[in-house]
Parts: C-alpha cells; sequence; structure tokens
C-alpha cells in the first residue's frame, strides 16, 4: 500500500507541472497566470509565426536529419559488431559507446564548445550535428543491439548456402529482420535529438540556433504564455512519437533486455 501510494506521488509530482503548462497556454491574457482565465489559441498563432522560432525550426529539422543519418549506419555497425565481432573486451567497447547517457551534458557541452571553438566551427551546424550524433549514438546501439541479439543465424546461413553474396544477405535478410530495432532507433535518435538543449546551448549562436536554445532566448526576454504553447505542441509531439514506437517496438524490450 505504501509503495502504490509512492508511486502515485512519483507520477503526480512529474506530471501536475506538465498539466499546468498546457492549462497555462490557453491562457487569453498576456500573463503566465494559473488557473487560466479563460481559453484562447493567439498563443499557438504566435508561436507558430514567431520568425525567431521559425528559423531555429529549420535548424532543428537540418541538425536532426544530419544527425539520425549518421547516427543509424555508425550504430548499427557497432551494434552488429558488439554482438558478433571478435571484440577484446566487448563490454569495454559497449561502455564507450553507452557512455553519452552518464556523461552530464554541462561537461559534454563544454567540451564539445573548446573543440568547436578550437576548430572555428562555432558558426557552422557541423558541430550541432557532430553533438547530436553523440547524444542519440547510445539509443540507436541499444536499439539495434536487441534486434541483433535475437536474430537467428541460421536464416542468414541459409540465405548464403543458395548462393548470395554477403553483401546480398545483409540487404535482403540481416536489414529486414532487424527493421523493428531500426525503426525504435530512429525515432529514439528523433526524438532526443529534437528535444536536446543543453549541450546545444553551449555551441549555439544567433544563426544556428536549434528550437530549445530559440525558446530559452524567448523566454529570457518575454513571459507571455508562448513559451507554454509551443511546450504543449512539443510534449503532445513526443507522446505521440513515444505512444508509436510502444506500439510498434516492445519497449521494455528494447531497454530491460539482459544478455
Amino acid at each position: 500500500m505504501i509503495l502504490r501510494l509512492a508511486v502515485v506521488a512519483l507520477l503526480a509530482f512529474m506530471t501536475l507541472p506538465t498539466v499546468v503548462v498546457i492549462a497555462v497556454s490557453f491562457n487569453p491574457t498576456a500573463i503566465l497566470s494559473f488557473p487560466p482565465a479563460g481559453l484562447s489559441l493567439r498563443w499557438y498563432a504566435n508561436a507558430l509565426t514567431y520568425p525567431q522560432f521559425q528559423r531555429a525550426a529549420v535548424n532543428s529539422l537540418v541538425v536532426t536529419a544530419g544527425a539520425v543519418l549518421l547516427a543509424l549506419p555508425i550504430g548499427t555497425a557497432a551494434a552488429l559488431a558488439l554482438e558478433r565481432g571478435r571484440l577484446r573486451a566487448p563490454g569495454a567497447w559497449a561502455t564507450v559507446l553507452l557512455s553519452p547517457l552518464v556523461v552530464p551534458g554541462v561537461a559534454a557541452g563544454l567540451g564539445f564548445l573548446i573543440v568547436a571553438a578550437s576548430l572555428g566551427l562555432l558558426q557552422s551546424r557541423a558541430v550541432l550535428v557532430a553533438a547530436h550524433v553523440a547524444l542519440v549514438l547510445p539509443f540507436v546501439v541499444r536499439s539495434v543491439w536487441v534486434s541483433v541479439t535475437n536474430l537467428d543465424p541460421a536464416l542468414e546461413r541459409a540465405a548464403a548456402s543458395l548462393g548470395a553474396t554477403p553483401a546480398r544477405v545483409f540487404v535482403r535478410v540481416t536489414l529486414p529482420l532487424l527493421r523493428p530495432g531500426l525503426f525504435a532507433a530512429l525515432l529514439f535518435a528523433v526524438v532526443v535529438s529534437v528535444n536536446e538543449f543543453v549541450v546545444s546551448l553551449f555551441i549555439s549562436t544567433r544563426v544556428n540556433e536549434i528550437l530549445p536554445v530559440a525558446m530559452f532566448t524567448y523566454v529570457v526576454n518575454y513571459t507571455d504564455p508562448t513559451i507554454a504553447a509551443l511546450s504543449t505542441l512539443f510534449i503532445v509531439a513526443t507522446f505521440l512519437v513515444m505512444w508509436l514506437v510502444d506500439r510498434v517496438v516492445d519497449l521494455s524490450a528494447v531497454f530491460l533486455h539482459h544478455r
């Protein structure tokens, strides 16, 4: 009974701020107040038409697309190597690949800032893409690794015994069987990249800032519910993506799988 009450209290503590943000986003006045004085969509319109948000949204799309296109093949190759490669100390390699999950965002952001400044890349999206690749790679590796672990090697051997080349076996047999892990990796990479803030704050400028950084800048200068409206859109979009992932790929299998 006590455990259930603790779980309910924890869930309430985590979800009530979200409920408040959603409610505030419909406030018709230019003041952040709860409960709202009425219902209005004016702040949603402002969030969607604000020029800085539009520019930052384009940057977010470019950075996320670049990070996903790089992280998927790298993460897939790493997962195959960890499961099937003859690596020395595979546990150590797995720890290295998954280490961005435990590195503090401030430390990672500062490191990328120092490297970008020394290379003169602070005005380029390249450093943002590289940072996002490092941050989403653990999710890609973990998602694909589960599928590789559950892959029956006999199917690939059967295809090879029928005359298929290694490349054809990989394209026609291995990749289709890895589809659930690849799909989960894709969606996790998109969600993590789009919502990344701490590291991006260190290496963003006014020209190449992504949407979460632009939202932070807006909060510094304005106090109207526009950010609440944009945050609500983020919450809804993230919830829908995660719900879709859970429907297609069992999340418990991805994160709770034990070798």
